[in-house]
């Protein structure tokens, strides 16, 4: 098939001028670019292009004061209102542990960064918004009334790149492990090695050790520890956790970030295919239409059973996931076990044994 030609940025340019209230992911899959190309063509108009340096930036923003932290994928867009404070930095994984603002991040997936400017009537909208090799978004900053200015143009002087060019090369990511297609484990195996967890953060790796998928291991591993709900579940556990102001912890990531939100939610509207959160401190926008399957999982800890709720897009990948809120050395709470227990459920796909 005939490949089609990029737009130059000067077009790009015109089509964000002539489609000023499309989404910017929308409007760059309808110009068939990524959404960094997008931004990129704004360089030396209101975007500068700022070094994805994670640790600088992340110790910068505690002076900005109170921002929106932005993490989404394809399905979800997770907002939170805060401060960037009790940060930890690292070269491979960095944290964010505020009260409000909590994120999970891997700098080494942070390739672009922009520093963007958009006018509306006489307000200006600023913005970090960085990308991923495919110029996929990992993560956005949004300043707010109450920001720091001041800190907030320190820091993007400090992070200006001395490269201005309105073009992003595309560059090959590693695959991750959304689907792994050869089973390489046994049903025993798998069960042996999942009744073995002390702590919910050992699952990545039981995974990567037996070479299975997150959706394979739970068809395989039975009704003890994950069962198949109704795609219908996710919006009837917002509406049980509204109405009965349970806490709970909702994460959404993507290969660069997981941002998670820890508490209460309030104002839960679905619209059409979409379910949102409207808080004081919260915004989940959740494409339900895009979920093929939702899992309940139960992993043993040293703490008991913590049983978790995921949602998974037509790819094998992780749209969204849920748990009762709870703090390390603390027992899953009562309520949240019995909300998870009695979602609607539907018969689960049975793998073959090996």
């Amino acid at each position: 098939m005939e490949q089609r030609e990029k737009p130059s940025p000067e077009q790009i340019r015109r089509a964000r001028k002539d489609s000023p209230k499309i989404r910017e992911p929308d409007l760059a899959a309808q110009l068939g670019i990524s959404e960094a190309e997008l931004v990129a063509a704004d360089c030396g108009f209101d975007a500068v292009r700022i070094e994805p340096r994670v640790n600088d930036l992340l110790t910068g923003l505690e002076a900005v004061g109170e921002v929106m932290a932005q993490t989404r994928n394809e399905s979800a867009v997770h907002e939170k209102i805060g401060i960037y404070d009790k940060v930890v930095t690292g070269n491979h994984h960095a944290m964010v542990l505020g009260d409000e603002i909590n994120l999970r991040i891997f700098p080494k997936v942070w390739e672009h960064g922009f520093a963007v400017e958009k006018r509306d009537g006489g307000d200006i909208h600023r913005s970090l918004q960085f990308f991923d090799a495919d110029g996929k978004a990992v993560h956005k900053v949004h300043v707010r009334p109450a920001s720091n200015l001041y800190a907030y143009q320190k820091l993007v002087a400090q992070l200006e790149s001395s490269n201005q060019e309105p073009i992003v090369s595309a560059k090959a990511s590693e695959a991750d492990d959304a689907e792994i297609p050869d089973q390489a484990a046994t049903v025993e195996d798998l069960r042996d090695h999942w009744s073995r967890l002390t702590d919910v953060h050992q699952f990545f790796d039981m995974l990567k050790t037996l070479k299975l998928s997150r959706c394979e291991a739970m068809r395989m591993v039975g009704q003890e520890y994950a069962w198949l709900l109704d795609n219908a579940a996710i919006g009837a556990m917002f509406q049980c956790a509204a109405e009965d102001e349970m806490p709970i912890m909702c994460f959404v990531g993507n290969r660069g970030c997981i941002q998670i939100h820890s508490g209460p939610v309030k104002s839960v509207k679905p619209i059409g295919p979409w379910i949102n959160v409207l808080d004081a401190t919260f915004h989940l926008h959740l494409r339900t239409h895009h979920i093929r399957e939702v899992w309940a999982v139960r992993k043993p800890t040293r703490d008991g059973h913590i049983t978790s709720l995921e949602a998974y897009g037509a790819d094998g990948r992780m749209i969204i996931q849920f748990f009762g809120q709870r703090y390390e050395g603390d027992r899953e709470r009562g309520d949240w076990r019995f909300l998870a227990e009695n979602l609607p459920r539907i018969p689960t796909p049975v793998s073959s044994v090996r």
